[in-house]
């Protein structure tokens, strides 16, 4: 059995995102899903000087461990002002401290959701540019837009050629598992 670490890359405790992701996961099959909420991991706000006096916070390490621990990883990233969610990126700067490799190289799926026509599409080409930069594996990436009108929480993707889009990039990563 696969194990697939999935969060949504937001604090909203009704993330779209959150559940894009564990819907994502859900495909994989026989796989076990770990969905991830990034309030769970709250620290400080990254600073070298916090660092230098403190340490690295132990829900760094935690988050850390649980991605190591994963066979592949999900990540639907929220937009907010055309960037990653404050959430993620103080998470993400805190994890690149514990281990320069900070996605272990492992398969990852990325996608993005908004209630926008554009679909968090801005964020969500920054996160692919940067996260498989150097990378041994395609990433592959899919933006849902308008979440609201083409998702359904029973029956998932409502547009056909939207669910194709997204069927062929689960299946893509799914094959690096």
């Amino acid at each position: 059995m696969k194990k697939i670490v999935a969060f949504g890359a937001s604090s909203s405790k009704k993330s779209i995102n959150k559940i894009l992701a564990n819907f994502a996961a859900k495909q994989i099959e026989d796989a076990e899903v770990n969905l991830l909420d990034l309030n769970d991991f709250e620290m400080p706000i990254y600073s070298v000087d916090y660092e230098n006096e403190f340490g690295i916070p132990k829900q760094a390490y935690k988050f850390k461990n649980t991605l190591s621990s994963a066979d592949g990883i999900i990540i639907s990233f929220a937009e907010h002002n055309g960037a990653y969610t404050a959430a993620f990126k103080n998470i993400f700067d805190w994890i690149s401290r514990v281990e320069k490799i900070v996605w272990f190289n492992k398969p990852m799926f990325l996608i993005a959701t908004s209630d926008g026509a554009r679909g968090a599409i801005t964020v969500l080409k920054m996160a692919h540019d940067r996260i498989s930069k150097g990378g041994q594996l395609d990433i592959p990436s899919f933006s849902l837009p308008n979440f609201s009108q083409n998702f359904d929480p029973k029956i998932g993707i409502i547009d056909k050629k939207m669910k194709i889009e997204f069927n062929s990039f689960i299946k893509s990563f799914s094959k690096n598992l």
